[in-house]
């Protein structure tokens, strides 16, 4: 824009237009909006600092010029922002604007990612477009969770709420559940290849049977979550016998293991909801089927009743004699065996249910946890004796240093009959060349000690 356009007036061309600061500020603002708009930058943060309302501002620089930015804080930005800091080096996307009050030129950022998250982004399309076409995220080739699984696989991080709260959750909703804990890293150089090997572990004859897999971690930002976007683990999951849930950091994000797995859970802890059935629920169901079979036989049997009394009443009017008889013991031979084919209905269906809640209870958290005291116990026993044993060991130790020490003592030598001499300085005499002519001695013995002058 020429500067004859940019301060364009209606006054005579003779006549010098003055601007207040207001509006040569809006003028340079609607400039740079107008043509500059929504922009992307990468530089290094600076002069970083958040207000309690939310909002943040920095400056952003490279080795030359620097820019202030502003990112007003928006409730839908939570789970995706990364956390900001001095000299860390990002990537902003927003609009170039003029912040009025200051007369100062800023970037109103809408969005803000690592400086590498473009590269990632780029390499995580490539990837997808590839596996895509190999196969690898079709749906036909996926296999069903099992409904009522016995023992499950976790592939995520020792440490963290995530691992607690999958264990938790599996616990309350079904404790007969065997847990198998593959601790891995899942973040950093080298961690896909952790999770992978681990999942292969899983699908050898070596390693305890699991019925799913579950490959975790909480949320972060895309480098935090790029070892999950890597081919090697990708790979891994599709050749794995075992179906495998993946369960990658929170609903918005999607990683390539999401794509390949049999089953994508939003978070960790619904991929512990999703896996495992809820044992209030099934016992829940089973009452309502146990009623339901009740109800239905009742109703069946009264059903079959009305019929062979009607029967019989037909009977009664039709034909005399013998004929009635014969009817009447036709309907008691008949409703005998409706008894009795409704009492063998209801007792499978009785012995169906009590073997329903027989597994339930034979795995009752108290059950288990008796054994787990039983062991405790035992353990403890074993532990008591081996520390009396070694008690006792150490005591005669000590009791035979004693002894040994009470013979060498200088005492016990004294009491033989030997004695230990001096010189006045109390140094010990071993040789008589140490005692002069003149010299005082002092010998101790068992009894006293003696002082003696040499001659």
């Amino acid at each position: 824009m020429a500067e004859a356009d940019f301060f364009r007036t209606n006054a005579p061309a003779d006549t010098p237009h003055v601007f207040s600061v207001t509006d040569l500020t809006r003028q340079v603002r609607d400039v740079l909006e107008g043509a500059i708009g929504s922009i992307w930058v990468e530089g290094e943060v600076c002069n970083y600092r958040r207000q309690s309302s939310g909002h943040q501002y920095f400056t952003l620089k490279d080795d030359k010029c620097q820019i202030s930015c502003v990112l007003f804080y928006r409730p839908t930005m939570r789970l995706k922002q990364i956390p900001l800091a001095d000299g860390m080096q990002v990537q902003v996307r927003g609009n170039l604007t003029v912040y009025e009050a200051r007369g100062q030129y800023q970037i109103n950022v809408q969005v803000i990612q690592s400086a590498g998250a473009g590269l990632l982004q780029a390499k995580f399309e490539a990837l997808k477009k590839k596996l895509d076409a190999e196969g690898l995220f079709d749906s036909a080739r996926k296999r069903t969770l099992p409904e009522f699984p016995t023992s499950v696989g976790l592939i995520t991080s020792p440490t963290g709420a995530v691992i607690r709260d999958m264990l938790n959750i599996l616990e309350r909703r079904a404790p007969w559940v065997h847990i198998v804990i593959s601790p891995v890293r899942v973040q950093g150089e080298g961690a896909a290849q952790e999770i992978a090997k681990a999942i292969a572990e899983f699908n050898s004859h070596e390693s305890p049977h699991v019925d799913v897999l579950v490959v975790g971690r909480g949320g972060g930002s895309a480098e935090d979550l790029s070892q999950f976007n890597e081919e090697i683990l990708a790979r891994a999951i599709f050749e794995s016998v075992i179906p495998v849930v993946s369960a990658v950091g929170h609903e918005i994000d999607f990683t390539i293991a999401d794509f390949v797995a049999d089953l994508r859970a939003p978070t960790p802890s619904a991929a512990a909801e999703l896996i495992v059935p809820d044992r209030t629920d099934m016992i829940r169901r089973l009452a309502s089927h146990g009623n339901t079979i009740s109800r239905s036989v009742i109703d069946a049997i009264e059903h079959w009743k009305r019929r062979l009394d009607f029967a019989a009443r037909g009977a009664l009017f039709r034909e005399p004699g013998n004929l009635i008889t014969g009817a009447w013991q036709s309907v008691d031979l008949a409703e005998k065996a409706l008894r009795l084919a409704a009492q063998s209905k209801l007792g499978e269906s009785g012995e169906r249910v009590r073997d329903l809640f027989g597994k339930l209870r034979a795995h009752r958290p108290d059950q288990h946890l008796e054994l787990k005291r039983h062991a405790l116990a035992t353990l403890a026993t074993h532990l008591g004796q081996r520390l009396g044993r070694r008690m006792q060991m150490a005591h005669h130790a000590v009791g035979q240093a004693g002894s040994l020490l009470r013979i060498l003592a200088p005492e016990a030598t004294l009491q033989r009959g030997f004695s230990i001499t001096t010189d006045d300085t109390g140094a010990l005499l071993r040789s008589s060349k140490s005692a002069g002519r003149g010299k005082r001695i002092h010998t101790r013995l068992a009894d006293g000690n003696l002082t003696s002058v040499v001659e």
